[in-house]
């Protein structure tokens, strides 16, 4: 049986919760993850959400600790230990280059559920999904400290007509515009580690899709869905059960941590 105390991380989507955008997790599942914490391992969500939008779903799910924010964000005992910015002259060149190029732009300079553009026609062409959109005809992005995520309305494959794109990272989860965010769960579990003094050989992720990837390392145990995509599964030390078929407690009883 396995006595190190290990660190787990745990995507939230088709991993934690079988079904994408709900907030329950299967019995089995969360019978499996309150006997690692009785015996004394620690447990936390490693998400591309927002803290803001996450931290809810962390409460519902019962967990006080994360990886947010593509990796840049750390949250431990429910308080947030750092969230760290997108380079903002990266930012400040793709704002301008956006203007020129004729595309409109959001950013969101804080952890909080608004964002922020010049222009209505931004708002009216991505409406209210994920986040709250506030109209700021005097925006001026460089009047901002720090800024945690910037937004691109533009058609998918439009991407490469801004250049500025490239020196940033960035997603597309609607066909309506990009998110530009940090994509590297991995960097915020090293943090995680480093915070502990913890051995990076003693983390364990659990993932299902393409955006897990970034965790899926040689540094730490990876362990994929029975359900998770073929990328992922080939990059795993294990392949466990379906996310709905107790795929966690199988993993978690297979290797002597429960």
């Amino acid at each position: 049986m396995e006595n190190r105390r290990k660190y787990f991380f745990f995507d939230i989507d088709g991993t934690l919760v079988p079904k994408s955008g709900g907030a329950e997790i299967p019995d089995n599942t969360r019978k499996a993850i309150d006997e690692l914490r009785r015996r004394g391992h620690f447990c936390a969500i490693a998400t591309g959400r927002g803290q803001f939008l996450a931290r809810g779903i962390c409460e519902a799910l019962g967990f006080e600790n994360m990886v947010s924010d593509g990796g840049s964000g750390i949250t431990l005992g429910g308080e947030v230990i750092e969230i760290r910015p997108l380079p903002k002259d990266l930012c400040v060149d793709l704002a301008r280059q956006c203007d020129s190029l004729g595309y409109t732009w959001a950013v969101s300079p804080e952890n909080s559920d608004v964002r922020l553009t010049r222009v209505q026609s931004f708002a009216d062409r991505v409406g209210t999904y994920y986040m709250k959109t506030v109209v700021a005809p005097d925006l001026d992005i460089e009047s901002f400290p720090e800024i945690i995520k910037m937004f691109v309305a533009c058609d998918p494959g439009e991407e490469k007509k801004i250049p500025a794109l490239s020196q940033l990272t960035w997603i597309r989860y609607q066909k309506e515009y990009i998110f530009v965010e940090p994509l590297d769960k991995s960097v915020g579990i090293r943090r995680v580690m480093d915070y502990y003094h913890a051995d990076y050989r003693d983390a364990v992720v659990f993932g299902d899709g393409l955006n897990d990837i970034t965790m899926f390392i040689p540094d730490w145990t990876c362990i994929a869905m029975g359900n998770a995509v073929e990328e992922l599964k080939e990059r795993a030390d294990f392949v466990t059960k379906d996310s709905g078929d107790d795929g966690i407690g199988y993993a978690l009883r297979h290797f002597g941590w429960i």
